[in-house]
């Protein structure tokens, strides 16, 4: 049969999350940094001749009906509506962290779903879908660094130096609604411009859900003082619980692939805790501009 496997699906970090306004429908205007990492979900996709669309959890279950298969189906009204799939999801980056797992895993699924059934979308269709699904989705789909925008539809690409990062993941999860209806969030940030924040990327502002989530959810507070506790300065990244925090180096340090060394074994063992390097590029960068030939996998 016909299959594209070992899909991967980064997750990401805002460096910075502010709020600059609100419009009229509800919608936040935002101003923030995406940064690609690699810690990654991993996705298998094999043609059906059925026409169904079903999914295999290999890792942690996942919710009946979640982005991946919405995308899948979104996909298929744009082609025939006999094309099926069996998708099998290695999930590893949490949920409700803010580090846009569902999201990614939206876009993988769209990238090569379009190339499994042949429908060769253009990006900017493949961006317009994407859209349906969650306003992360563009982001994963361009593949790129990015200064994001309004209601994150507005994406720039930017360069960042090379990093490796600490991100801390409690057990307690935040939901992004519940955030963003707080009547203490803070929605009249001044607005930042990209220069400000290339002089110092990953030390520019701030994530102004912070003070919202700590006081909705004591884990985030706790995975910050436990990240001061090792030198390090941590802000929370998204809408979600996870924290995270730069790993000083020098330049010999990081040219070897090499950051200080932190000792976890104090960490609390309901947490998920990861060293984490920056992407350049998101690996299936261009997949939605050029074909390649899909693997024939026979039984």
């Amino acid at each position: 049969m016909k299959a594209i496997y070992d899909v991967p699906a980064p997750a990401k970090l805002n460096l910075f999350l502010h709020i600059t306004g609100q419009r009229s429908d509800g919608y936040h205007l935002l101003q923030s940094a995406f940064m690609l990492i690699d810690w990654c979900d991993t996705l298998h996709f094999e043609l059906r001749s059925d026409g169904a669309l079903t999914r295999e959890d290999l890792t942690t279950p996942l919710p009946a009906d979640d982005l991946v298969l919405r995308a899948a189906r979104l996909l298929r009204t744009q082609g025939d509506a006999k094309l099926g799939a069996h998708i099998g999801i290695e999930k590893r980056v949490p949920a409700q962290a803010g580090m846009g797992g569902g999201s990614s895993d939206a876009a993988s699924t769209l990238l090569a779903l379009n190339r499994l059934w042949g429908l060769n979308l253009p990006l900017a269709q493949l961006e317009t879908l994407g859209l349906q699904l969650g306003a992360d989705v563009p982001f994963f789909l361009r593949g790129r660094n990015a200064w994001v925008e309004g209601i994150g539809e507005r994406i720039t690409p930017v360069e960042l130096p090379p990093g490796d990062f600490l991100v801390v993941k409690p057990q307690d999860g935040l939901e992004t609604r519940t955030i963003f209806s707080d009547a203490g969030l803070k929605r009249d940030f001044a607005s930042a411009i990209i220069s400000g924040f290339a002089a110092h990327p990953f030390h520019f502002g701030e994530n102004v859900l912070q003070p919202v989530a700590q006081r909705l959810c004591p884990a985030v507070s706790q995975a910050l003082e436990w990240l001061a506790g090792k030198g390090l300065s941590g802000r929370m990244t998204g809408s979600g619980s996870a924290v995270f925090a730069p790993l000083p180096s020098d330049g010999k340090e990081r040219f070897a692939g090499q950051s200080a060394v932190v000792d976890t074994s104090d960490v609390d063992s309901r947490w998920q805790v990861r060293k984490c390097s920056n992407m350049a590029v998101h690996p299936l960068l261009g997949w939605a501009t050029a074909m390649v030939k899909v693997k024939d996998f026979y039984n």
